[in-house]
This record gives C-alpha cells, sequence and structure tokens, in this order.
C-alpha cells in the first residue's frame, strides 16, 4: 500500500477549550493509539483532508515532534454544519498485528452484458478488509469482463492472498442489470400487464433523467 507522510504537534493541553483552540487556528485534534501509549497531538487541516477526502487508501507515516509512527486512519468526526474535522483517530501499525481498513475497489474490463445493452451497477466503492499492514493492496481489482445480464459479482466471490473481507459475504459489489427490468417483471398474459410494465419503466427512466439533470 502507498505511503504518505503527516506532521503533527504534541499538544500542551488536552480538553474541550484547548481543541477548540485548535481549531480556530486550522489545526485538528488528533490521537494515536495501538501503540505502547496514546499520543495526543495537532495536525494542519489542509494536508490532512488530501488524505482522507480521496478514494484512495494509505499508511500514513506521521512524524509527532520528531519521533515517526506507521499508522492508518481509523475514524475521523466531522461538524454537522462546515463538515470540518472535529477530530481524527490514527491506529499505530504494529508488524506482526492485523489492522482493518477500508479498500477501494477497482472495476476493470467491459462485461458483456453492458455490449448486450445492460447496465453496470457498482454498489460497493470500498470493501473492509483485515491484513497485516505488508499484505495491504493499494485496492482490490475485479475482472468484469465475463458479467451478463442478471450477473453479479459478491464478496463471497472474492479471494485475496492473505487477506480476510470483513463485509457480508451476500454483498453486491458490481453487477449488470437488464436496462427494462420493469418489463420483464410484468406477468406474462396478464390484462394491460405489457403496457402497465412500459408506463412504471417509462416513469422511473423520466425519474432517473431528472435526477441526472
Amino acid at each position: 500500500m502507498k505511503t504518505v507522510s503527516l506532521s503533527g504537534s504534541l499538544r500542551e493541553n488536552v480538553g474541550k477549550k484547548d481543541a477548540k483552540k485548535n481549531r480556530r487556528e486550522g489545526k485538528v485534534p488528533c490521537v494515536l493509539y495501538g501503540g505502547k501509549e496514546q499520543v495526543h497531538f495537532v495536525v494542519e487541516e489542509k494536508p490532512l483532508k488530501k488524505i482522507v477526502y480521496t478514494p484512495e487508501a494509505y499508511i500514513v507515516s506521521l512524524n509527532i515532534g520528531g519521533k515517526v509512527h506507521e499508522t492508518i486512519i481509523q475514524d475521523a468526526q466531522y461538524h454537522p454544519v462546515t463538515d470540518n474535522f472535529l477530530h481524527v483517530d490514527f491506529l499505530e501499525i504494529i508488524p506482526d498485528k492485523p489492522v482493518t481498513i477500508a479498500i477501494p475497489v477497482k472495476a476493470e474490463g467491459t462485461p458483456t452484458g453492458v455490449l448486450k445493452g445492460g447496465r453496470f451497477i457498482h454498489k460497493m466503492r470500498k470493501l473492509k478488509i483485515k491484513a497485516l499492514a505488508k499484505d495491504l493492496p493499494d485496492f482490490i481489482p475485479i475482472n468484469t469482463d465475463a458479467l451478463d445480464i442478471g450477473d453479479s459479482i459478491k464478496v463471497m466471490n472474492l479471494a485475496v492472498d492473505n487477506v480476510t473481507f470483513l463485509d457480508s459475504p451476500n454483498s453486491v459489489i458490481v453487477g449488470v442489470r437488464t436496462a427494462r427490468a420493469v418489463v420483464e417483471e410484468a406477468v406474462p398474459g396478464a390484462p394491460g400487464a405489457e403496457g402497465a410494465a412500459e408506463g412504471v419503466a417509462e416513469g422511473g427512466e423520466k425519474k432517473e433523467a431528472a435526477k441526472k439533470e
């Protein structure tokens, strides 16, 4: 997994008043845990945003007062109105201890079902995994070439060496749906079924177009 660097400063005081002061100065209160002891520190908000506001996942080489820690971001709390950081938790990586982290999914290829007119669905952009730091991948690749209309790839279908997937095995990650699913679900031979289904499908398409606009 890729590594990025981030610098922090030890907090002189720990408390709500001090935390508010740091936020006004553009700094984010943080805590590092998982090692021998918890470390309370602050980092500049701007470089932190570049690490958090991205679909990528990183190991963060965290320099606090001259001491470097290999970490991952475990949790982040945000202001309900401004969406600014309130607090961020970093987990120190221990070489022989597995860590839990969300890894991006990268769909590759062109599904057979899409070439037939189907619609590609990408439901899960990240997957939660557990692994040693040395085995953490940059992303989870998924080849979609063989997906026909009605097919899907679930968490249970994945296998990556030395990686344990923590999401529900039945969760659909990607799939291909028919472009007019409602028509196919109409009861054959039922009076007005075909027309009703087409009407519902057309209404759904209009709603979808309105959302895109």
